[in-house]
């Protein structure tokens, strides 16, 4: 999206790390910009106002144009930035000019609306899986976000890539079928927890058997009580 800000830059004339130190600490950072057919330029911008522009609600989205002291002035978007990862300041950036009649590449924010009715009559949950989808279109028209409203799913159902409402030159390059959000049904061991004090199954259908075998074994000594009651002269034959 074109922003009517303005970013001025010093060219650098030589690079390597003193120089990088030099340019920070007299408060800019080293930055490049190529593109459009033309050879890359290494400057200096003032890394508060690359802050300002990627932190905004267009983000590395926004073109806005760079004046090169004593150089071109043209429009660019800020496509890699190095940022210290223990202090979190940036410490370079690259920038891109850009053609504003040719059609460019770019990823936007998707973002959900509504209350799903899948979540508030059946009780089933609101899952985002994609945040954003890649489209190409003119520069001018690089929307800030896309909205999709969720309202009518239903659990199983689901919003795709190719629900999003796309206009003027956008065309959408991500996978159509890509899912943007869906609505799943809670976990059934949430749904059906176990009650405290009941007995289990299988332990139920276990005492049974313990009974029998307890009858068999009491079974046992049945043939020794036949013996005893024979006649001495019985069991002398069978010896």
């Amino acid at each position: 999206m074109k922003k009517d800000i303005t970013v001025t830059a010093e060219v650098r004339t030589s690079r390597g790390k003193n120089e990088a130190h030099r340019t920070r600490s007299a408060g800019k950072i080293p930055a490049v910009v190529y593109g459009a057919y033309q050879d890359p330029i290494s400057i200096a911008v003032s890394p508060r106002e690359i802050n300002r522009i990627v932190r905004s609600s267009t983000g590395l989205n926004t073109i806005f144009t760079l004046a090169i002291e004593g150089g071109e002035t043209t429009p660019v978007m800020v496509v890699d930035q190095q940022v210290d990862p223990l202090k979190g300041t940036l410490l370079h950036a690259d920038l891109k000019r850009i053609d504003l009649t040719r059609r460019i590449r770019v990823s936007v924010p998707v973002v959900t609306a509504g209350e799903a009715a899948g979540v508030k009559v059946q009780g089933g949950l609101l899952e985002t899986i994609t945040r954003a989808v890649e489209i190409e279109c003119l520069p001018d028209e690089i929307p800030e976000s896309f909205t999709v409203n969720v309202s009518d799913l239903m659990i199983g159902q689901s919003k795709r890539a190719s629900d999003v409402a796309l206009s003027g030159s956008m065309k959408l390059v991500s996978d159509a079928q890509s899912v943007i959000a869906h609505i799943v049904a809670l976990r059934a061991e949430e749904v059906a927890a176990p009650v405290e004090g009941a007995v289990a199954p299988a332990a139920a259908a276990a005492e049974p058997e313990v009974v029998k075998k307890g009858k068999k074994e009491e079974e046992a000594p049945a043939p020794a009580a036949a013996d005893k009651g024979k006649k001495p002269e019985e069991k002398g034959k069978k010896k």
